[in-house]
């Protein structure tokens, strides 16, 4: 019996045109003043214009910072924070990818609390109240809008920092399929390879619990049986509708049994080299489900056991080896380098890098312990 403590923090609200209730939903919150958080991408395809419609027509007054970059840095929160301060918002709103949700977190941080964004690497730091937050994902990845915590990257140093606090939990998560027809087909490549993890290394970490499960294991249902259809056919609503419900899932799978070793790997990828995140998990994914493989392999049997009834998915007596190959074939698929020489990383940095990966949070949960000598075992078999 493994003891959880679970409460969804997060209101889902599903469904095509959703988005046209964020006024109404923000109202119930008692906001008159709204500060939406978005990125140059989003504005251009009008998701943002009609978010900031409904917040007026609700009679809300709706003010836009659309500094956010990939990757959110210190420097963007700080940007955000001087916005948010000019006009005293009641409520926050992030409108976009994960990037758009994680800085308009951060800006909940500072505006809330004071101080700066590496005061709150880690959890629980936050001791004041936060403004509620709701989120629209434009994206079928990141999970952001059932998580509470925002990664936020030092814009000096590079290192990606986990801010958690139940506080920043969003109140709302709108989740509007039409809003990830835009998606470019690599950001659907990138966002989707990275929520398949997230939905596979939730289910297998060392604080997994059976109300974890239900999540990660629909969250891999849907997941795994609609990415490829949408990387062949981009305007297929139904399968944009399931991985984003899907991604949202898997985010509450790690609001409450974190990642693993995959997420360790990848973020010094991301660092040293610019690998995008997506990519860099496709790029160590594989070679960590073997790996956990050797001492987990009922498991991801069990996982395949509820999908194996959708075409094309590996058999469950395949176990983890076919587990692994059918990730990769996805990672293909998506257009997504499968070795690291692709991306011009050099094998003398590999020792570097494991160094790094071992100082990842995230690691530390993995089913399998892994050290610095295991990560570079890793890092080689992905060379």
């Amino acid at each position: 019996m493994t003891p959880f403590d679970f409460q969804l923090r997060t209101r889902i609200v599903f469904g095509p045109d959703t988005i046209d209730r964020l006024g109404e939903l923000a109202s119930e919150l008692g906001a008159r003043r709204a500060l939406v958080v978005s990125d140059p991408g989003v504005i251009a395809v009008g998701h943002t214009q009609r978010g900031l419609d409904a917040l007026k027509r609700a009679g809300i007054e709706a003010h836009l910072f659309e500094g956010v970059h990939e990757n959110p840095s210190t420097d963007d929160v700080d940007r955000g924070v001087v916005v948010a301060k000019r006009h005293d918002p009641e409520v926050l709103v992030g409108l976009g990818g994960g990037s758009s949700m994680d800085c308009a977190k951060g800006i909940n941080f500072l505006y809330s609390n004071g101080g700066q964004m590496q005061d709150y690497w880690g959890v629980g730091k936050a001791l004041k109240p936060m403004l509620p937050m709701i989120a629209v994902p434009t994206t079928a990845g990141t999970g952001s809008e059932t998580q509470s915590f925002a990664l936020i990257s030092d814009a000096k140093t590079h290192a990606k920092m986990a801010c958690g606090d139940k506080k920043a939990s969003c109140r709302i998560a709108i989740l509007d399929p039409n809003l990830t027809l835009t998606q470019p087909p690599r950001v659907t490549a990138l966002t989707g390879i990275d929520a398949i993890a997230h939905a596979l290394e939730t289910y297998v970490t060392t604080r997994r619990n059976p109300v974890s499960l239900l999540y990660s294991r629909e969250a891999w249902r849907l997941l795994a049986a609609n990415f490829g259809r949408v990387l062949d056919d981009p305007t297929a609503l139904e399968a944009r509708a399931a991985m984003q419900l899907g991604a949202t899932y898997a985010g509450v799978a790690i609001e409450n049994s974190m990642l693993g070793a995959t997420h360790a790997l990848a973020n010094p990828l991301t660092a040293t080299y610019g690998i995008v995140h997506g990519e860099a998990i496709g790029l160590m994914l594989p070679h960590v489900i073997r790996f956990n493989g050797e001492k987990h392999d009922v498991w991801y049997r069990e996982l395949l056991e509820a999908s194996c009834d959708n075409n094309g998915m590996p058999r469950p007596s395949s176990g983890p080896e076919g587990l692994a190959n059918f990730v990769t074939s996805l990672v293909e698929k998506a257009g997504l380098a499968t070795r690291l020489p692709d991306r011009k990383v050099e094998e003398a940095k590999l020792s570097e890098l494991a160094a790094s990966a071992a100082t990842q949070w995230t690691g530390t949960f993995n089913p399998r312990e892994v050290g610095e000598s295991e990560l570079l075992g890793l890092y080689r078999q992905a060379f």
